[in-house]
C-alpha cells in the first residue's frame, strides 16, 4: 500500500505522542489535513484524552477550539432533532432507529467525541415510507433542490426518499428503507436490522442498531459511497466503534457471523484492512482469517489497496500524489458498479454528465 509518509493526520491518530515533537509547519500541515478530513475536532479530543493539549502551541491552538466548540453545538442540536423527529412520527407505528453519527450522539459512544454532522439518517420500515413522509413534512421538513430526475432515481433504486431540509432551522433528514439500494449487489435484510434495535435510555423512543449492525452499516457505506472527502474520518468512527465493541470478548464471532448473515463480509473484510493500515487498531489476526474467504483475488487486492491507500487519506494537495486523481476516479466506479446493474448504470450516468448540467433551474437572482 502507499506508505503514510505524507499523511501526517493518520500518523498522530496512530501515535498521538509524535506531536510532541511536531516543528510549526508540520502542526501547521496537520491542521490542514485534519480540516480537510472533518476530524479537528476528534484530533483535539484525541489529544486531550493523551494528556497532550498542551502540547498543541498557542497559533494553533484556536482551530481546535473552534473545531470542538462546533461539535458541541452540533451534537446539542442532534439531541433538540431526535426530540422534534420523535414528536413528528410518534404515529409511525414503528420505532425511530436513527443511523451512523447521530447514533452515536443519542447512544452516548465513544465514536460520538469530535464527531460532525451533515445530516440525520433514520430507517423506517419500507411500507411505512408514504407515512413517515407525509408526517415530516407537516413538521417542516420537504425534499428541495434536487432535479425532477433524481427524484425519481431516489424513489425508483435508492435504499432512501429525497433528502428533507427543514424550512426554519435547515437540518438534513435522510430517511432509509434499507442500508444499500434496491439495485445492489448485495441485499442486507432491513427486517434483520431492525429487529435488534437498541432503546436509548436516555431518549425513550429513540432506538439505535445492535453494535454489531452499526459496524457493519458503517463498513458497507464506506466503501460504497463513490465520493470520499470524509472516508478517514468513517474509519475513524469504526476504529472507536470496534474498539468499544471489542471490549466484549465474543464480540469478534459475533461481528464476522453477522456479517455474513447480512452478505456484507466483503465490505467488513476491507474495513477492517484499511483500519490496520491507517488507524492500526487492533483486529485479531484470526478474524482476519476468517474473512479470508470472501477477500477478492491478489490482483483485485492490490487494485484495492492502490485505490483505497489513496482515497482513505485526508482530501488535500499534501497526502495526493500522481494517481490519487485516477484511484478517486475509480473509486467513484466502482461504488456506482456495486449499486447498480450496467444497463441502469450507463443511462445514469449518461443522464448525469450530460443531460443533467443543463436542467438544473437557475437561482433567483
Amino acid at each position: 500500500m502507499t506508505p503514510l509518509s505524507r499523511n501526517l493526520l493518520s500518523r498522530t491518530l496512530r501515535s498521538p505522542d509524535i506531536a510532541t515533537r511536531f516543528s510549526m509547519s508540520e502542526w501547521d500541515m496537520l491542521v490542514r489535513q485534519a480540516r480537510a478530513a472533518g476530524l479537528l475536532a476528534r484530533l483535539a479530543h484525541r489529544l486531550r484524552q493523551h494528556g497532550l493539549a498542551a502540547a498543541i502551541p498557542a497559533v494553533a491552538r484556536w482551530h481546535f477550539d473552534a473545531a470542538e466548540t462546533l461539535a458541541d453545538k452540533q451534537q446539542t442540536a442532534v439531541h433538540w432533532e431526535l426530540q422534534q423527529l420523535r414528536a413528528a412520527l410518534a404515529g409511525l407505528g414503528s420505532p425511530l432507529i436513527v443511523l451512523k453519527g447521530a447514533a452515536y450522539v443519542a447512544a452516548n459512544l465513544p465514536a460520538a467525541a469530535g464527531r460532525l454532522f451533515n445530516d440525520i439518517d433514520i430507517l423506517v420500515p419500507r411500507e411505512r415510507l408514504p407515512q413517515a413522509e407525509s408526517a415530516l413534512m407537516l413538521a417542516g421538513w420537504h425534499a428541495s433542490g434536487l432535479s425532477e430526475y433524481d427524484k425519481r432515481y431516489y424513489r425508483r433504486w435508492m435504499h432512501e426518499i429525497p433528502p428533507m431540509q427543514h424550512v426554519q432551522r435547515a437540518t438534513v433528514i435522510d430517511v432509509h428503507h434499507a442500508i444499500l439500494p434496491d439495485t445492489a449487489r448485495y441485499h442486507p435484510d432491513s427486517a434483520k436490522l431492525r429487529s435488534r434495535a437498541v432503546a436509548v435510555e436516555s431518549l425513550p423512543g429513540v432506538y439505535v442498531l445492535a453494535a454489531e449492525d452499526r459496524i457493519l452499516h458503517s463498513a458497507t457505506h464506506l466503501f460504497h459511497d463513490g465520493e470520499l472527502p470524509h472516508g478517514l474520518r468513517d474509519l475513524t468512527d469504526l476504529d472507536l466503534l470496534l474498539r468499544d465493541a471489542a471490549e466484549d470478548r465474543d464480540f469478534w464471532p459475533r461481528l464476522t457471523a453477522r456479517a455474513d448473515e447480512l452478505q456484507l463480509s466483503r465490505s467488513l473484510f476491507y474495513a477492517l484492512r484499511y483500519l490496520r493500515h491507517f488507524l492500526d487498531t487492533p483486529v485479531p489476526d484470526g478474524v482476519m482469517a476468517t474473512l479470508d474467504v470472501v477477500a477478492p483475488n491478489r490482483a483485485t487486492l492490490a487494485l484495492m489497496d492502490r485505490i483505497f491507500s489513496r482515497v482513505l487519506a485526508p482530501d488535500h494537495a499534501s497526502c495526493a500524489d500522481t494517481f490519487t486523481p485516477a484511484a478517486r476516479l475509480a473509486a467513484f466506479v466502482r461504488a456506482h458498479w456495486l449499486r447498480m446493474p450496467a444497463h441502469l448504470l450507463i443511462p445514469h450516468l449518461f443522464h448525469k454528465a450530460f443531460i443533467s448540467p443543463y436542467q438544473r433551474t437557475p437561482k433567483p437572482a
